[in-house]
């Protein structure tokens, strides 16, 4: 249970307040007074108008279901079912073209396109590792992958495959480096001559790229290029165990690789309580002070991971220039609907912990906008906001940030706003979202996986969806991808805001990643998710491919690829004569990879871990992936595709796989055979009240079930 202590007009939880007043006040400018008194005031004022617009999400949908329900037995009317959708207000008159006008954006989000980490900001070691990921080796990433065809073998250094590593990395940089007169492949010696690169005796084909050095120019330790504004750095060293084997003694390839990086407080982290919320805040704070450290053991031995300093290096004219050692940081706020008993208003009741987080990672940016040197060069702080349904919810989340930077002292539009264009009701309103906050907009991106749980939960009445596989094949998702880039472009985001695309969600799957994830620039998106630093290293490589400023010049040209009627295509099952087995298969890939990750969040308070699937594929999960599993499920039950029956028992047999799968994890506590524990309950809730879950998010019921594992474990200690 929390313990409470009053601040004007709130109940705040000990553990938060005194977070708040020892450790990120302290340095901020802002007075303990101030802080309390604006945080009642927005959880006040503010309040009522969240409550409300989750309201009218309901009443929304409840119409919606009404319309489906009355014309089931009909041929899909799309003119009527438009019609309808502007009637209700679902969908918005669309008003005249504008750009944003957006300021003080980083560089890294306005002009430099590359890879975006997203990682979970409960876990420091993860933290650290995705802000110091803005450097990564090329070496490495194709050592330890699937790149080169196979997986390494275990044992010390295969001189053969590191051969061949070198060999591919010097192929990147004849690609994107080549030299007048002469290939990498081959060279003996890189010099800098009359502030020209020289290798061998040839010059870059396009000098300009060479743009810096370390050490002497006649035997430079390092040379820095140059290309589509992503460096890469060449590392000399005729010590290490690769340069002293290579004729140039090109020790190793270093890429600029996640550009900026997500600390993300929702979808991929289990806070549910002000112990939870403190652990993210605190990571936050480090991160914003530059001080952030975490200890831990790795083969026996004591490792400390700080922060990384920013490199260094002597420009061809002789000068100095220092380029940034950690991506551009951004945190995700939580969307709208949940409350946290961290805090309780006036009038008893759980604040809204989007408001909360407004707040408090608002007042812990401060401290980066106070130093030099720190993470935006700019001036400029940045939240990318989830799970916003319209311009409505765009306008309120606007309005909050404009009442946080009054609250603590900062200039009108410091914060900038990221909107995560995942709902159904904010894609086909893009333009009038993207209107409602358009002095803070600095990035718009598409999330397959939670706009596909929207889908289902907003046309649940209108019949059984295809198989999730086949979902991802039906036409609305090709126009919901070119329409997010399209209306981004018409509202001049190019150099001025990131448009990007989802995570690859198969970190062990490096080759295939390479293969298909060009298709994200060649989208005429300047960022992509990834899952891990050496998954960004690798994609880095696509961004040196292609020139997405130049595609998106090209796309503006063109003028829209798609339009709203695409986008509302109900993605239901055109042919329903699926066997008995190819039922139950759909129904146990989506019943384990909900086990597999709601048995991490519910016992162990992870919200965000590789889970096996039915395969043993290891894939990324979040509660986006869940979301969808239990969506697609719910639609499949309320359509009596499959009995309650059936689906309980394929939840058994896959809490028995999961069990499996999770044997050597000393800390995992089985769900079978009893099937009586609270995360295997969880997981039922999930699916079998998933028709009813506000919009088919999953965040209530996981909150609730965590929230009582933890009371129980509480009360077992006493």
């Amino acid at each position: 249970m929390e313990k409470y202590v009053v601040k004007n007009d709130l109940k705040v939880s000990e553990q938060l307040v005194e977070f708040i007043e020892s450790k990120a006040l302290p340095g901020s400018g802002v007075e303990a007074d101030a802080f309390w008194s604006g945080l009642s005031d927005v959880v006040h004022q503010m309040g009522p108008r969240n409550r409300a617009l989750l309201e009218k999400r309901e009443t929304i949908q409840a119409q919606i279901d009404a319309w489906h329900v009355q014309h089931r037995n009909e041929n899909h009317d799309a003119a009527a079912y438009k019609a309808f959708l502007q009637e209700i207000g679902y969908l918005v008159p669309e008003g005249e073209d504008f750009s944003i006008d957006t300021a003080n954006v980083d560089p890294e989000i306005a002009t430099v396109a590359g890879p975006q980490l997203v990682v979970p900001i409960t876990n420091a070691r993860f933290a650290l590792n995705a802000a110091n990921a803005r450097w990564g080796s090329l070496y490495d990433g194709f050592y330890g992958t699937d790149v080169m065809g196979s997986l390494p073998q275990k044992g010390g250094y295969d001189q053969g495959r590191g051969a061949r590593v070198v060999a591919r990395a010097r192929v990147f940089l004849d690609e994107a480096f080549p030299v007048s007169g002469t290939s990498h492949a081959d060279a003996r010696r890189y010099s800098v001559r009359n502030g020209a690169l020289m290798v061998d005796d040839c010059p870059l084909e396009q000098p300009e790229k060479f743009v810096g050095y370390k050490g002497h120019p006649k035997a430079p330790s390092s040379i820095l290029l140059c290309n589509n504004q992503l460096h890469v750095e060449l590392v000399f060293d005729r010590t290490h165990s690769i340069g002293s084997r290579d004729q140039a003694g090109l020790a190793d390839v270093v890429m600029e690789s996640a550009m900026s990086v997500i600390m993300d407080c929702e979808d991929s982290v289990a806070c549910v309580d002000a112990e939870d919320k403190v652990v993210a805040y605190t990571n936050w704070l480090g991160l914003m002070k530059g001080n952030l450290q975490e200890t831990f053991e790795k083969n026996g031995k004591q490792l400390t991971r700080e922060m990384a300093d920013d490199r260094t290096f002597v420009t061809p004219d002789g000068g100095s220039m220092t380029v940034k050692g950690r991506a551009l940081m951004l945190v995700r706020n939580v969307g709208h609907l949940m409350s946290n008993p961290a805090i309780l208003d006036r009038d008893g009741n759980e604040v809204y912990e989007g408001l909360m987080d407004a707040m408090v990672t608002m007042l812990i940016a401060k401290h980066d906008l106070a130093r030099e040197g720190g993470n935006s060069v700019h001036g400029s702080a940045y939240v990318v906001k989830p799970k916003m349904h319209g311009p409505e919810e765009v306008a309120f989340t606007n309005d909050i940030f404009t009442m946080v930077e009054c609250i603590l002292g900062m200039p009108q539009n410091t914060v900038k706003i990221g909107i995560m264009d995942e709902e159904r009701r904010t894609t086909v309103n893009l333009k009038e979202c993207i209107r409602a906050a358009k002095s803070r907009v600095a990035f718009i991106n598409t999330g397959f996986l939670d706009r596909t749980g929207d889908e289902i939960h907003t046309s649940m009445e209108a019949g059984p969806f295809s198989r999730k596989d086949f979902i991802k094949r039906k036409a609305w998702i090709g126009a919901y991808e070119d329409c997010n880039v399209d209306i981004g472009l018409e509202c001049g985001l190019s150099g001025r805001a990131q448009i990007g695309k989802g995570m690859w969600a198969m970190p062990d799957m490096m080759a295939a990643m390479l293969e298909q994830k060009i298709g994200h620039p060649q989208s005429g998106a300047n960022c992509a998710w990834v899952p891990s630093p050496t998954a960004a290293t690798l994609h880095a490589l696509h961004y040196h491919k292609i020139d997405v400023f130049a595609v998106q010049k090209k796309l503006m040209a063109g003028g829209r690829r798609a339009h709203v009627e695409a986008v509302l295509e109900i993605p239901l099952a055109t042919y329903q004569k699926w066997t008995d087995a190819q039922k139950i298969r759909e129904v146990e890939n989506n019943a384990q990879g909900i086990l597999g990750y709601v048995v991490r969040w519910i016992d162990q308070g992870v919200g965000c871990s590789k889970v096996p699937d039915i395969n043993n594929v290891g894939l990324m999960e979040d509660r986006a992936t869940c979301r969808i599993s239990s969506q697609a499920l719910a639609n499949w039950l309320h359509h009596d595709v499959v009995s309650h029956e059936q689906v309980m028992a394929s939840m058994q047999k896959m809490a028995e796989v999961v069990d499996q799968q999770n044997a050597a994890d000393p800390s995992y506590v089985p769900m079978a055979p009893s099937f009586g524990g609270i995360a295997f309950q969880a997981a039922c809730d999930l699916v079998f009240k998933g028709r009813v879950q506000p919009s088919g998010y999953t965040e209530p019921v996981l909150h609730a079930r965590r929230l009582e594992l933890k009371a129980m474990h509480a009360g077992s200690q006493h």
